[in-house]
């Protein structure tokens, strides 16, 4: 997930601005009186100094000393895919209709990753039309209690489906939709769960 912050005292090289700072890996945006972006290089030896995020270049925002010091390690150290599905050490995984060799040899450095599709922790599910999304009601049975289903969408000028279409189709099986990420250059994913009410009632049954 990304920060957002509002306000924001700017010390740039050219004077200061107060504006909105974001960031969503991998680029730290400044909306001032001019948009900025700053990535790879740039982000280099970002560091937490007096209260301020501190670029390497000598820009400063003024965060204050908590929140720089959260900014700094996270732009610092971002979380890789793994760690933005919610990926944990031995966690049963399965992957369905999505052709990514990289990525199940990926997973499978830290989930166990199944064909057996019962139980599991994480399903990903690649889906990229209606009569895929008709079929997201089918793999909800494959799911532990507290599992999650990721739908795995083409994005940009190679979408086919729209997110709306896909929360819809979740949403018409019971399930609910709390986290996007995105999965790859041309891939989004989004998360979905059983309703607590659901799990309630699976546990007096």
């Amino acid at each position: 997930m990304g920060k957002d912050v509002s306000d924001i005292r700017a010390r740039l090289p050219d004077g200061e601005e107060v504006g909105r700072l974001q960031w969503e890996a991998p680029k730290l945006v400044f909306r001032g009186a001019t948009r900025r972006v700053f990535e790879g290089e740039a982000l280099r030896g970002i560091a937490a100094e007096a209260g301020d995020l501190v670029l390497a270049s000598g820009e400063r925002f003024a965060l204050g000393e908590a929140k720089a010091a959260k900014w700094a390690q996270a732009i610092a150290n971002p979380p890789g895919r793994l760690d933005k599905l919610g990926v944990k050490a031995g966690m049963r995984a399965a992957i369905l209709d999505l052709d990514d060799a990289d990525f199940a040899a990926e997973l499978a450095t830290r989930a166990v990753v199944v064909d057996d599709l019962r139980e599991l922790d994480i399903l990903l599910y690649g889906a990229d039309s209606a009569q895929a999304l008709a079929g997201i009601g089918e793999l909800v049975p494959a799911l532990a209690d507290r599992g999650a289903l990721w739908v795995v969408s083409l994005k940009g000028k190679l979408l086919r489906v729209k997110d709306v279409e896909v929360m819809a189709a979740a949403k018409a099986v019971g399930l609910v939709d709390n986290k996007v990420c995105s999965f790859s250059a041309d891939r989004t994913a989004l998360r979905f769960t059983r309703r607590k009410a659901s799990l309630s009632v699976t546990k007096r049954g």
